[in-house]
């Protein structure tokens, strides 16, 4: 049987959903529910399920990192989103991503079932595929480091955002993982498979970067400079600079 997962912050939703529908009759049985993303996802990753029905106006979640950690870890998984959420633009993010349907509050119960047919039509019509499970929990299949899976491509912007935003931090794989709601593991896999680098040397390279730019102005001392941009250590910096650009910083300013 096809397994459910139904996450909603209004509990009479996800009663309604969970004892409306006949769920045998589609071949298809609900493995559990959540009243929040955070768990929602945490469930998600537990049961691995086959069709998520789901709400993506959630305190303290972001619907569209959300779909995007889904359909990256579970690429096969057919989600319907159920929100009062009007916006074109939002809900054609969210269909680009993978959902299946995208449906407004309050929905027909007509357009629910016909979403539990499309979406069991497609599970059919996927060859399964072997899974892989992380040291994590998180199972994805092969395909889900697929260059041309549009959530991870999502995932890799949204994640590259970030350590632009935050580089003069002390930046870890694990900080920008939790903003997008995978694992460091699956986070460094498609890292590197999109951009050709490991975090560190991503991280190093902006850094670098914008200590370029800074070295530009003489009043800066290199120190203060390699403070500027997150690095903890003159030495560490001076070093990561060098193996960059092939010169030390102080020889760059010179040919500036």
């Amino acid at each position: 049987m096809w397994k459910v997962v139904i996450v909603d912050d209004e509990p009479i939703i996800v009663e309604g959903l969970s004892k409306a529908i006949k769920w045998d009759d589609y071949n298809c049985t609900v493995v559990g529910f959540a009243y929040n993303g955070a768990e929602g996802l945490e469930l998600i990753k537990k049961e691995s399920p086959d069709i998520i029905f789901s709400d993506i106006s959630m305190p303290n979640m972001d619907g569209l990192k959300m779909i995007a950690a889904i359909k990256s870890i579970l690429p096969k998984t057919q989600i319907t989103i159920l929100t009062g959420f009007r916006n074109f633009d939002y809900a054609k993010e969210a269909i680009s991503l993978g959902v299946t349907r995208y449906l407004l509050k309050p929905s027909k119960f007509d357009e629910l079932i016909e979403a539990i047919n499309v979406m069991t039509e497609k599970l059919k019509s996927l060859t399964p595929d072997e899974e892989v499970t992380s040291e994590e929990g998180d199972s994805f299949a092969d395909e889900s480091i697929d260059l041309q899976n549009p959530a991870n491509s999502f995932i890799v912007k949204n994640a590259m955002e970030y350590i632009n935003e935050h580089y003069s931090e002390k930046l870890k794989l694990l900080d920008v993982a939790e903003q997008i709601y995978v694992s460091q593991w699956h986070l460094s896999k498609l890292l590197n498979k999109h951009t050709g680098k490991n975090f560190s040397e991503i991280l190093n390279g902006i850094r670098i970067e914008k200590a370029k730019e800074l070295l530009k102005n003489p009043s800066y001392r290199i120190c203060d400079i390699a403070e500027e941009v997150g690095f903890t250590d003159l030495t560490h910096f001076s070093r990561v600079f060098k193996k960059t650009e092939g010169i030390s910083a102080n020889e760059y300013r010179n040919k500036l």
